[in-house]
């Protein structure tokens, strides 16, 4: 077992080398990194140990403990008793032999991507690379690799930044269930070190909110998940630090100080630019970057922010039941964020030997098809004064995107790029005509009106038979930007670049 005392004083000597100190004040100085607001699209990553049943979701380890569920049901019919057959045998049949860092570097790539989030821990306390801290890793146990190393290796030679992906701290309860009836875990989460501590039983009469449930997460767990953390950071030097849902308890507030200082020091003492990725207002307002999971905001946002979100509708993880989304409707999403400022992280989840399935590599690819012809709208750019035209906007708010959101040809977004504006018509209509109301000419304008003059606009991503670019008639008017654009179908959205004189 580590020794945690020394590890706490490598820690407060981080923190105490500067410019960032733990607190609240010192930490809101920190800036959002440029290359963040630049690069508009990444890759999220979930595989592990629960990539070997592959049922249901990636939360299969903590259901396949409580009893009634379809988890349940079928972990003891499948593998038998968890008395006999627990959580942890799953980890030798996690081989990941097919594994090559390589392709997935260029498949993401290809995928128009520009940083790459892999989950180095889940809430099933697995780590997926080579640990000082617990036995319970990739590169002991399983796959006996530096799983996280190799594929940031492989993306750096593409110019991919990496990031990494810690949900440890739910690892508190997550096994919690286990404890209710005969199975494997009472016996392997007794101390720290154990592959199933603390699995602590969570009060379901105690909680009070998320912030204050109980009981709270004790001084060594909190100590044990920020060592875990700040090994992830002197490891691997992540661009983005992502944490999930649970850091916002009330008790973990000090130790997020901490992280967060060591974290941006780090960077410093680098002279590279990080970012802190946290749900639920777990950070302050300006001290790390807003994430909301499979959702959106339903105006544009002062700071930049970051949607999480699956190709997968019902898991992050890969199953063979995953309920794929159409690219357009991810194209669709992706678009509508960075019209409000935000960034989008498409999450893929591999199978357990290391492939990615063909469905998730063939929406990647067309994603970065039409990435590779419209990305100048996309990347690099910043919100116009008017984020959004249209009577549709995807549902505001985490957890929204298990329904397709339905745009008309009435729909658009906007961002500036290049001393132009790009206007991406959300739904294509038939006959080829759309009229853009926030780009009317106003005859008498004032200075908050939009007054610019506009000398050309031309359609991307589409060509005539002999290559040469797609005919546009266009005119502007007090009803607004009249577009016609003949022979043009598309499911994903059709972007404009507008021209100013």
């Amino acid at each position: 077992m580590y020794d945690m005392e020394k590890w706490l004083a490598h820690i407060e000597e981080g923190i105490a080398r500067g410019p960032y100190a733990a607190d609240w004040d010192s930490l809101s100085q920190h800036e959002t990194p440029r290359w963040f607001r630049d690069a508009k699209f990444g890759i999220f990553i979930h595989w592990g140990v629960y990539s070997v049943p592959a049922f249901r979701n990636e939360w299969y380890p903590r259901s396949m403990y409580i009893q009634g569920t379809p988890e349940f049901e079928h972990h003891v019919k499948t593998y038998g008793p968890q008395s006999q057959f627990g959580y942890r045998d799953f980890i030798p049949m996690f081989r990941a032999e097919h594994f090559d860092p390589e392709a997935w570097a260029e498949l993401f790539a290809e995928a128009g991507a520009r940083y790459v989030v892999p989950v180095a821990e889940h809430h099933d306390g697995f780590q997926m690379y080579r640990s000082e801290l617990s036995e319970w890793n990739a590169w002991e146990k399983g796959p006996k690799r530096d799983l996280i190393m190799e594929l940031m290796d492989a993306a750096g030679k593409r110019g991919l930044l990496a990031g990494a992906s810690s949900h440890r701290i739910e690892h508190w309860f997550f096994f919690d269930h286990g404890r209710d009836f005969p199975s494997d875990v009472p016996a392997n989460a007794e101390k720290r070190g154990d592959f199933y501590w603390p699995s602590v039983r969570m009060d379901e009469e105690g909680i009070i909110d998320d912030n204050q449930i109980a009981p709270a997460p004790s001084k060594e767990f909190l100590n044990d998940w920020m060592i875990r953390t700040v090994e992830i950071i002197d490891r691997f030097h992540p661009r983005e630090l992502y944490f999930d849902w649970w850091i916002m308890h009330e008790a973990a507030r000090p130790y997020l100080k901490k992280i967060a200082a060591y974290y941006y020091n780090s960077a410093a003492a680098r002279g590279e630019e990080v970012m802190i990725a946290n749900k639920n207002d777990a950070f302050p307002f300006g001290t790390a970057v807003a994430d909301t999971e499979r959702g959106s905001y339903d105006r544009a946002q002062v700071e930049p922010w970051q949607t999480d979100t699956a190709i997968a509708k019902n898991s992050w993880c890969y199953t063979p039941e995953n309920e794929y989304k159409r690219p357009g409707v991810i194209l669709n999403d992706l678009v509508d964020a960075v019209a409000k400022n935000g960034s989008m992280l498409l999450n893929v989840g591999p199978k357990e030997d290391g492939t990615i399935s063909d469905e998730d590599a063939a929406i990647l690819r067309e994603i970065g098809a039409w990435l590779r012809v419209n990305g100048e709208a996309i990347y690099g750019s910043r919100p116009f004064r008017i984020a959004e035209e249209g009577p549709t906007g995807p549902k505001g708010g985490a957890f929204a995107d298990r329904v397709d959101t339905e745009f008309t040809s009435e729909d658009f977004r906007f961002t500036v790029n290049h001393g132009r504006i790009y206007v991406f018509a959300m739904h294509w209509p038939e006959n080829g005509r759309v009229n853009v109301r926030s780009l009317a000419r106003v005859p008498h304008p004032t200075q908050t009106d939009f007054n610019a003059l506009i000398g050309n606009v031309e359609l991307l991503g589409f060509a005539n038979p002999d290559g040469s670019p797609r005919k546009v008639c266009w005119e502007r008017n007090e009803e607004g930007l009249s577009i016609r654009a003949d022979g043009v179908s598309s499911d994903s959205p059709v972007v404009f670049r507008v021209t100013l004189k």
